[in-house]
C-alpha cells in the first residue's frame, strides 16, 4: 500500500476516506482514519468559513497525520443561485405534506442558499489541511497555485475520461476517478452526470495510462478484493465511502448506518430527488414519491434539509436521503479499526 499516491499524500496506506458532506464525516471519523496511516477526510461543502477553520481545529486536536477538506467548485445549478418569493411559495405546496407530517414548521425563505465557493475557498487556505480535494469542477490556476505554495497537495475528481485529462492539464497532484457504483453525489462537471455514467474499473484502467498523476479508483470497493482489483488495474490508491459512513464514527444517524447493513441495501438508486443534483441512495418512499428535478441544486437540498432533525429525531429514514453505494451488501465492520484492517490485508 505503499504507491507514489501514498508516498504524495504522506500516507501509510493508500486509502482515502470519502470526503462526505452534510455533516455525514465526523471529526473523530476524519481522525480515526488518519491514525491509522490512510487520510481521513471531511466534506466541508457544507460550512460557512469561519465554520471551516473551527472544523480544522477540531480534527488538529484529535490528529497529527495528514488530512483532508473537500469542496464543491459549483455550488448551485441554472436556477439554482436564487429563491425568489415566487418560486419559493410555488414550490413550497410540493414539499409541505412532509414538513406537515414530520411536524415541521414552514421555513422562512433564505437570504442566500450556500455559502460562496470562493469563500470557503480562502477559509480552507487559512485552515491548510494537507490536501485539498473537490468535486464538480476545476478551482482556478490561481487557486491551486496557492495550494502549492501552501504545501497543500491537490486531488481532483473525475466520472469520465475529459475530466480527468482536463484536471491532468491542470496541474493536480491526483485523480479520483469515482464510478457510477458509488453512493451519494454523481460529480460529473464536463457533460450531465447522466452522460457521465462509466464503471469504476473501466474508468481505472482507461484513465490511469492516459495522466500523468497518481489515480485513485472510487466507487464499488468495500473489502480487500476491491482494493487488489483497482490497484491491478493501475490505480495507485482507493477511495472507500459507504464503507467508511457504515462505522460508528461517523456523523450517519443510528437509522442510516443500520439500513447500509440491511437488505435495503440490495435496491439503490440514482436519483436527482435528494437534492436536485444525481446521486446513489437507498431505495425509499422520498425517491418514490417525489417527481426528480422538482427545483435545481441547491434549492431541493434546502427544502428537503430542513426536514433531517425532525425525521433522525424520529428515527425516520423514509424522508431522506439515506445514500448508499451498490456494493453495501458486502459491508461487515462496524468501525474504523476493523475496516483498515480489512482493506489493508492484501
Amino acid at each position: 500500500m505503499t504507491t507514489e499516491a501514498a508516498r504524495r499524500l504522506g500516507l501509510d496506506h493508500a486509502i482515502v476516506q470519502g470526503p462526505f458532506g452534510g455533516g455525514l464525516s465526523s471529526p473523530l471519523l476524519a481522525a480515526s482514519v488518519s491514525n491509522l496511516g490512510a487520510l481521513g477526510s471531511y466534506g466541508i461543502e457544507h460550512l460557512a468559513p469561519e465554520d471551516i477553520l473551527k472544523l480544522a481545529a477540531d480534527i488538529r486536536g484529535r490528529t497529527s497525520r495528514p488530512f483532508n477538506l473537500n469542496l464543491w467548485v459549483s455550488v448551485a445549478d441554472l436556477g439554482g443561485e436564487n429563491l425568489d418569493e415566487a418560486a419559493f411559495e410555488r414550490l413550497w405546496p410540493l414539499f409541505e405534506p412532509y414538513y406537515r407530517e414530520l411536524g415541521v414548521a414552514k421555513p422562512e425563505r433564505p437570504q442566500r442558499l450556500h455559502a460562496p465557493y470562493e469563500d470557503q475557498f480562502e477559509a480552507m487556505i487559512e485552515a491548510a489541511p494537507a490536501v485539498f480535494s473537490f468535486v464538480f469542477g476545476i478551482p482556478t490556476p490561481d487557486q491551486l497555485g496557492r495550494c502549492k505554495k501552501r504545501g497543500i497537495l491537490t486531488v481532483g475528481t473525475a466520472t469520465t475520461i475529459p475530466e480527468a485529462v482536463a484536471l491532468d492539464e491542470a496541474g493536480v497532484d491526483a485523480i479520483v476517478v469515482t464510478g457510477l457504483e458509488a453512493g451519494g453525489h454523481r460529480v460529473s462537471f464536463m457533460e450531465s452526470s447522466e452522460d457521465s455514467l462509466m464503471g469504476t474499473f473501466s474508468l481505472t484502467q482507461i484513465v490511469a495510462p492516459r495522466v500523468k498523476v497518481p489515480v485513485i479508483a472510487a466507487g464499488g470497493i468495500v473489502d480487500a478484493r476491491g482494493v487488489k482489483a483497482a490497484l491491478m488495474l493501475g490505480a495507485q490508491g482507493v477511495q472507500v465511502g459507504t464503507a467508511f459512513l457504515a462505522c460508528d464514527e461517523s456523523g450517519a444517524s443510528p437509522e442510516h448506518r443500520a439500513a447500509l447493513f440491511s437488505d435495503r441495501t440490495i435496491k439503490t438508486v440514482l436519483t436527482r430527488t435528494y437534492s436536485g443534483r444525481l446521486a446513489r441512495g437507498i431505495r425509499n418512499r422520498l425517491a418514490d414519491e417525489m417527481p426528480t428535478n422538482v427545483a435545481p441544486y441547491p434549492i431541493q437540498v434546502w427544502f428537503l434539509n430542513r426536514l433531517k432533525a425532525a425525521a433522525r429525531a424520529q428515527g425516520r429514514t423514509d424522508l431522506v436521503s439515506v445514500w448508499c453505494g451498490q456494493s453495501a451488501p458486502n459491508l461487515k465492520h462496524h468501525n474504523v479499526p476493523a475496516l483498515m484492517a480489512e482493506l489493508t490485508n492484501l
